[in-house]
């Protein structure tokens, strides 16, 4: 077979390609980026945009799977840009819907995320069939708004009839944050976060859990999702959805200990309340919006990651270990965090005066906020 994955310079684009190349099968890497790793061998790459319906048409020749993980605005700053946000995420997968229909392409797996679901309420063990998407209106960012209509999108196109007749089939997993070695984005953010001291906190609820996911076990689920949607597999994923992780929940400042640990400095010791942390976010959102044309004010959270470290959201995983033959294997922080440590830039430098004054001054107006509302509430 002939598969093409979206998304293929991205950490996990690329080794998903790699694994498929391993097993035998022939890969198309697409992205509008150049990987900065090798390719791997019996893959082929290419540059181009999936917001380009053309250029993603030529790609798919003889193509008879699609992975479309590609997407943008996950984390930083890049979550603020949203026309961008929505091009890619929804512009791009209604391309790769379109283009799957009109290559007749059998199959379509669609990376979506957890996002899709979460909207700040807890969730505690959720399944497929009690935690549906929350209305779109309940998302506070751009990119879990548009993965949750691009997710809705995948599943409705599944059962469409192909150009060359036969039917599309669609299946789309639903991971937490993905780490591993090499991974750079959250690793990376982190780390660069407590080396400049202002990661010097922890907070919202001590209690809070969330999952996550290896590398590895996200590609296996998704190799096993594509045999899915083969009438070998009795095309049992056929139009559905699945939460994917490594079966285990952890505290967020627990879990990253190996890597505080690691860069020589202990865990947070102080612990805020989650609504100061919460309007300094929206308020270092304001600051980097106004700004951004003039400095680059970085953010430390934005509203929807402080959402998702201060309230439990953790899925079971057990549809996927039934219908797929999910089986996560154990993995360990530590390993990824020597393997990310190994192949590290160098330690970064001190903010800038500027900067450190900027986010000295959206928290002290966070803080004058939160007192000023608290004394309205008082008088």
């Amino acid at each position: 077979g002939r598969a093409l994955v979206t998304g293929g310079a991205g950490y996990f684009g690329r080794s998903l390609g790699r694994a498929l190349a391993s097993s035998g099968v022939s890969v198309v890497l697409l992205d509008l980026h150049e990987p900065r790793w090798e390719i791997p061998e019996g893959a082929v790459f290419q540059q181009s945009d999936i917001r380009d319906y053309d250029a993603l048409y030529k790609a798919c020749e003889g193509v008879d799977c699609v992975f479309h993980t590609a997407s943008y605005g996950m984390s930083g700053p890049e979550q603020l840009k949203k026309e961008q946000i929505e091009s890619v995420n929804v512009g791009g997968t209604n391309n790769v819907i379109n283009v799957c229909l009109q290559r007749s392409i059998p199959r379509l797996v669609y990376t979506s995320s957890v996002n899709v679901v979460f909207a700040g309420s807890p969730i505690e063990q959720g399944d497929e069939e009690t935690v549906p998407c929350v209305p779109l209106d309940r998302h506070v960012d751009h990119y879990s708004k548009t993965k949750a209509i691009a997710d809705q999108a995948v599943l409705a196109a599944n059962g469409r009839t192909l150009r060359g007749g036969g039917l599309l089939r669609t299946c789309v997993l639903r991971p937490p944050g993905i780490y591993g070695p090499e991974e750079r984005r959250h690793l990376q953010r982190v780390a660069v976060n407590i080396e400049r001291r202002l990661f010097s906190f922890s907070f919202g609820d001590r209690e809070a859990k969330m999952n996550w996911v290896h590398v590895d076990n996200l590609v296996m689920a998704h190799v096993l999702a594509a045999e899915g949607l083969t009438a070998g597999k009795g095309f049992v994923a056929s139009g559905q959805a699945y939460y994917i992780n490594d079966g285990e929940s952890v505290n967020l400042f627990e879990w990253l200990t190996p890597l505080f640990e690691k860069l020589g400095y202990s865990r947070p010791l102080i612990h805020l309340p989650v609504s100061l942390v919460y309007t300094a976010a929206i308020l270092m959102e304001c600051l980097h919006v106004a700004l951004r044309p003039v400095v680059g004010i970085p953010l430390l959270f934005t509203r929807n990651e402080v959402r998702n470290i201060a309230v439990t959201h953790t899925f079971r995983i057990d549809k996927a270990r039934r219908q797929l033959g999910f089986t996560p294997q154990r993995r360990d922080l530590a390993e990824a965090v020597d393997g990310y440590l190994k192949t590290r830039a160098r330690s970064p430098r001190r903010l800038p005066a500027c900067l450190r004054a900027a986010l000295l001054l959206g928290g002290a107006l966070a803080l004058l906020l939160l007192l000023s509302c608290a004394w309205g509430d008082l008088a």
